[in-house]
């Protein structure tokens, strides 16, 4: 393998707050559905919290897996490992070498609920009643051990942990690790299961979630004047990747082209975006660049577009800055206004959905939107779905995680 590799897109697979699979969840958001519903753990009354509402999981893991799979995982792998095994389905089961064979699923937390139902029963119940399993649940890496155990994976089983960028960013290092000649087929994306007591409590008092507690179905609105946080997500996205040649040989579908990825560093602070956009436009003109392209190439940004006052501005001066003119016609689509703010997890399911953007030449609308802001200065989707030009089309997924993590992924129609 070598550097100009093509890398493509040959299986996706996902669970999410729209649906139970990555085609139910495009369709939902073809309808223009939310996520977004009311709490209804003890824990919300419990505990006084002041957002009552999440973008939960559609479909329990349940449903799919079996009651000692479940019981061996926390949720977070869980959803990894239905996404996991719809992705692997849908690319036809493909006979590979284990040893050619990598996964790399990232997270922003990881097993938060193990660990913290764990220190409960130790607390509580003394150590006899901690789970043996306890630590191979929490660690963060227990996704993509999980997948590569159960799919046979032995070429590498790797973890982003950057906050949520890590999704997009593992798919990115998926790029680089068949172009560097470690793997013929890759397993990539990310998971998230935070929707639990203390990270819900942090984020609040934060002041980053919306409040929007009488109307969760409109509370995720990008780029309106009257957002006022995130709405928090769970699920997992994951596809899977391999050289063009490795797919032709085996006659493999084909979606589209993981082109390539920019990454970089904000280090202007460790929650707050640079405002001016400085590192995230960096991180877009990298990816740009490294598909052989140029800005008037790409004609869609799936955007990271959490609905926070602050960050939806600094993403939008990012992209004029990485841009310019070439900005103006762009379908810009901002689909956490579905699906919620799945966190670690973010980027591989809007990786995913820019996948199949390019792949129906549909940007799918961004719903909420009542008042656009007039700061705002993209031409973002609303009301009905833009159709993509014909022809060969580039798209962009944006991703930025605390601490500054900036990640782009640039998707080519093939």
């Amino acid at each position: 393998m070598s550097s100009d590799t093509t890398v493509v897109v040959t299986g996706l697979g996902a669970t999410t707050p729209l649906g139970g699979t990555i085609t139910e969840t495009w369709e939902a958001i073809l309808a223009g559905k939310s996520g977004a519903r009311p709490l209804t753990q003890e824990w919300v009354q419990e505990y006084d919290l002041p957002v009552t509402f999440a973008a939960s999981i559609h479909t329990s893991p349940e449903e799919v897996l079996s009651k000692v799979e479940c019981r061996r995982m926390d949720p977070s792998a869980q959803y990894a490992m239905v996404a996991s095994r719809e992705a692997w389905a849908d690319a036809g089961s493909p006979e590979v070498d284990p040893e050619r064979f990598m996964v790399a699923i990232g997270t922003g937390i990881g097993g938060v609920h193990t660990l913290l139902a764990q220190w409960d029963n130790l607390r509580e119940k003394g150590v006899r009643r901690v789970f043996p399993l306890a630590v191979p649940m929490l660690m963060p890496n227990t996704s993509s051990g999980n997948v590569s155990l159960a799919l046979g994976a032995r070429a590498g089983a790797h973890t982003a942990v950057s906050a949520c960028a890590s999704g997009a960013e593992s798919m990115a290092l998926a790029i680089d690790q068949i172009r560097a000649g470690r793997a013929d087929i890759v397993i990539a994306g990310g998971t998230e299961a935070a929707i639990h007591p203390l990270p819900f409590a942090g984020f609040a008092q934060m002041q980053a979630l919306s409040t929007r507690n009488d109307d969760p179905e409109h509370a995720s609105r990008p780029y309106d004047t009257d957002r006022d946080g995130f709405v928090m997500g769970e699920g997992a996205g994951v596809l899977v990747l391999e050289s063009l040649e490795h797919a032709k040989a085996r006659g493999a579908k084909i979606y589209a082209e993981l082109a390539s990825a920019g990454m970089s560093a904000d280090a202007h602070h460790i929650t707050a975006p640079e405002p001016e956009g400085a590192g995230a436009s960096r991180a877009m003109t990298e990816a740009v660049e490294r598909a052989g392209l140029s800005p008037k190439d790409i004609v869609h940004i799936n955007a990271h577009a959490t609905s926070t006052p602050v960050g939806d501005i600094a993403e939008s001066n990012a992209i004029r800055r990485a841009f310019g003119d070439a900005t103006d016609g762009m379908a810009v689509t901002g689909t956490k206004s579905m699906t919620g703010h799945l966190l670690g997890a973010a980027g591989a399911l809007e990786g995913l959905l820019t996948v199949l953007s390019v792949h129906h030449r549909i940007a799918p609308a961004t719903i909420n939107i009542e008042n656009f802001d007039p700061q705002i200065t993209l031409d973002v989707v609303r009301g009905e779905h833009r159709k993509l030009p014909d022809g060969d089309i580039a798209a962009l997924n944006n991703s930025f995680g605390f601490g500054g993590h900036n990640v782009a992924l640039t998707v080519k129609s093939i």
